[in-house]
């Protein structure tokens, strides 16, 4: 049986976005897609077999983004899911990249959640699916501000989960921290430690978004390193060349 809801991707293009629109859509999702790549947009939506509707966004200009996000809401006039995809992942050191970073992965995160979580108290329920990662449990040193902003996240969906329960709002939050998934984030990296395909990491989103989970690591077995980052003394994690 075909399911009727409705989602809408944030950072649809590509990688896990991409693969997410496939899975939803072949599971009966009427989609919403954005992205800043408007006729790769375009070309996805002719390939996904349910109703889609496309716009582009680029979440660094997040007051523009909301504009956007709230016109999408409007066009489909109906949603149960917003998944906030958009990321990127730069190299410490650079201020303009890092500062990049920040627009996208922590202020554009906020703009497009705080309009998600009014939106669906207004509506009654909902379900709110941010994508942070593993990374999200410690500093590492390599990629500093992109561990932050993992952290950030996973913090803020769990001040949004904590008030959507203390308020009996039926708003569902969901946190997905995948390790190592294929994308262009990992193209040119090597062979790296516990790769997933991005076919089965998301299939393991998939299940958990239907399941209303509140966390997910992706995949499973990631939890486990991400418990060894969290217990970890900080002399021993400092000599970890990461």
């Amino acid at each position: 049986m075909k399911n009727s809801k409705r989602a809408i991707i944030i950072g649809a293009s590509s990688g896990i976005g991409l693969e997410l629109a496939k899975q939803l859509s072949a599971k009966g999702y009427e989609l919403g897609l954005t992205g800043r790549r408007v006729e790769l947009l375009k070309q996805i939506q002719q390939s996904l077999p349910s109703k889609s509707f496309t716009r582009a966004m680029d979440v660094a200009e997040a007051d523009e983004a909301r504009h956007i996000l709230d016109e999408l809401i409007k066009e489909m006039e109906d949603v149960d899911i917003i998944i906030i995809n958009a990321g990127v992942s730069e190299k410490w050191g650079d201020w303009e990249k890092e500062r990049y970073l920040i627009d996208i992965n922590v202020t554009g995160f906020v703009a497009i959640a705080n309009m998600a979580m009014h939106y669906f108290r207004e509506r009654g329920q909902g379900q709110i699916v941010g994508i942070s990662s593993v990374a999200s449990q410690a500093g590492f040193g390599s990629v500093a501000t992109y561990s932050a902003s993992k952290a950030f996240i996973s913090t803020y969906m769990q001040g949004l989960r904590q008030q959507s329960h203390g308020r009996n709002w039926d708003i569902a939050v969901t946190d997905v921290r995948p390790g190592f998934v294929e994308s262009e984030m990992t193209a040119g990296r090597g062979k790296l430690f516990w790769m997933a395909t991005t076919e089965r990491a998301c299939k393991q989103i998939v299940s958990a978004i239907e399941q209303r989970k509140s966390l997910v690591y992706i995949t499973k077995r990631w939890r486990l390193i991400a418990w060894l980052f969290k217990t970890m003394p900080d002399t021993l994690f400092r000599r970890l060349k990461l």
